[in-house]
């Protein structure tokens, strides 16, 4: 039975509809951002439950081109890899993505809220704090680049080698069971040598919507978004800037880098975690999110 979220409804942007769970509890706004391609449902129980525990009313969303959100049609951005280095995006932009958020916050009732972004979530919770830093309480950016990197500016925050790695996930069949052992195997490549890869655990989120792991056309519409407002600096919300201490794919200088450029930005690195959030570190980012709040 679930005790977290309510039954899931659709807020609307421009016509994009976007599937959220709202909190079955009330308390501290909390709105979770995911990362490329992948559903709502990528958030671990286990970490909502914490941030629960701790006082937080917890929403998640869908963005555009994930889940049981409205897929865009195709546009002309290539694969991922040549998206991310685009000078433009042909589907839609970053601020698109930004203002999603903010429908979700609308539907909700939610004049205000905490953010909390996961990977490519992590750049869009720092751009929903840059164009509506009235309607964001504090941020936290977890395994992410800074907001403003575009093109080749990303390129050395990225482990290229890892980006190669992916590419081999396309040789499992075209169906759903072989899209669930694809988002199997690239759970085990984003994961900490340092911490056994949990499949029981991971299979609990992953069966819920494996697709998005190989949607290459969806992918490369949400990374090919550009951004064209505020500079990283200019944020002003409260900012906790997390990073696991292994993380195969974003290196830990994204995150130093975010943390120096934006003032007062606290940094937390995550001890055995790699680009993910495995079950070890929960309290502990629950605790910093917390603390952050009520700083």
């Amino acid at each position: 039975m679930n005790t977290l979220w309510d039954p899931p409804r659709f807020a609307t942007n421009a016509g994009v509809r976007l599937a959220f769970d709202p909190p079955v509890s009330g308390g501290e706004p909390l709105l979770l951002v995911m990362g490329l391609g992948v559903s709502r449902h990528w958030w671990p129980a286990g970490l909502c439950a914490e941030f629960t525990a701790r006082g937080f009313a917890v929403a998640r969303y869908d963005q555009r081109d994930a889940g049981d959100s409205t897929r865009l049609p195709p546009a002309k951005t290539g694969n991922p890899i040549s998206a991310l280095f685009r000078k433009r995006g042909d589907a839609y932009t970053a601020e698109d993505m930004a203002d999603d958020a903010i429908a979700v916050m609308d539907d909700l009732g939610w004049e205000s809220a905490h953010i909390f972004g996961h990977s490519m979530g992590g750049a869009v919770a720092q751009r929903i704090a840059l164009r509506h830093p009235a309607r964001v309480r504090t941020v936290t950016s977890s395994a992410a680049v800074p907001s403003d990197a575009k093109g080749l500016g990303a390129l050395k925050y990225i482990h290229l080698g890892m980006l190669a790695k992916f590419s081999r996930l396309k040789s499992f069949p075209a169906t759903r069971e072989g899209d669930i052992w694809a988002a199997l195997a690239m759970g085990r490549l984003l994961a900490s040598p340092a911490t056994p890869f949990d499949e029981t655990a991971a299979r609990e989120w992953i069966d819920r919507d494996p697709s998005g792991v190989r949607d290459r056309e969806a992918q490369s519409r949400q990374i090919g978004a550009q951004w064209h407002g505020p500079a990283l600096e200019t944020l002003k919300p409260p900012m906790l800037v997390l990073h696991g201490e292994d993380d195969p794919l974003i290196r830990t200088g994204a995150a130093e880098a975010i943390a120096a450029t934006v003032e007062g930005a606290r940094l937390v690195m995550l001890p055995a975690a790699g680009h993910d959030l495995p079950a070890h570190t929960w309290p502990t980012v629950a605790d910093h999110v917390h603390r952050l709040t009520t700083a």
